[in-house]
């Protein structure tokens, strides 16, 4: 019987490493590569074809949802998540069956979930588990369109923004700048949490510092090695960078 092929997921060299540390005790199961960054997890999934990928929910730049949604449902590789406190996101795996480990990885429950995984892979993934794969991208992108309003803090006081009215966000050091108008709120948080909290259809990563609402796109002008200069429609001029070529790309696609 082949090896199973895994790939680790974590943003955090030590929990990489944990998990790595519990999958050598197992014959049965090749490690073929580690990824910091949800940008390289889709690369890497699909250039080496795992079988079983270890995938942190929360990451910088990219979360685990994000990979999740850039992958083909029909050829997804076994997802097991790990989790530190995301308790929606555990809600969501108990309702559709999927299996994840807490951090801290405890070594019995994760050779429980390893011992899932490999009958899943050898067995062949069934109808059941791609249906609920399915439904989970489904209710996440669901959950993301209904976003009217943007609650966000800022100096004490909470704010209820309009997400229509959104024209960019910026991030800046450990906030992000909320372009509204002539109107620049600063926002004690991160970008991947507020891409995350923002409907997917309306809101495009163009760069790791920059969203955009694609309903203020008036121009796309070609800049180096296929990069573009996103023009708004108030003269604002965004740079989008490589790393979220895929991105616009899509959306070219999706607006010819």
């Amino acid at each position: 019987m082949a090896a199973l092929r895994a790939l680790i997921v974590d943003d955090e060299p030590l929990a990489r490493r944990h998990i790595r540390t519990l999958l050598s005790a197992d014959a049965d199961v090749e490690i073929v590569g580690e990824c910091g960054n949800g940008l390289d997890a889709i690369t890497t999934i699909q250039n080496e074809t795992p079988d079983l990928v270890f995938l942190d929910v929360q990451m910088p730049e990219l979360d685990g949802f994000g990979v999740v949604q850039a992958l083909d449902p029909q050829h997804m590789p076994v997802l097991i998540f790990i989790t530190a406190h995301d308790e929606y996101a555990l809600n969501a795996f108990r309702v559709h069956a999927l299996d994840y480990l807490l951090k801290p990885v405890d070594r019995a429950r994760f050779h429980e979930t390893l011992v899932r995984a490999k009958a899943l892979v050898h067995n062949g993934r069934g109808r059941e588990e791609s249906d609920q794969l399915l439904a989970l991208l489904e209710r996440l992108a669901a959950r993301q369109q209904q976003v009217e309003r943007l609650a966000v803090k800022v100096q004490g006081r909470i704010l209820f923004l309009k997400v229509q009215e959104i024209d960019w966000i910026e991030a800046v050091d450990n906030h992000v700048r909320i372009h509204i108008g002539t109107q620049v709120h600063l926002v004690r948080d991160t970008m991947t949490r507020l891409e995350a909290r923002l409907p997917a259809a309306k809101f495009l990563r163009i760069h790791r510092s920059t969203i955009v609402n694609t309903g203020r796109i008036k121009e796309l002008q070609p800049w180096f090695q296929g990069d573009y200069v996103v023009i708004l429609a108030d003269g604002t001029q965004l740079t989008s960078s490589r790393s979220y070529r895929a991105n616009l790309q899509r959306f070219l696609r999706r607006a010819t």
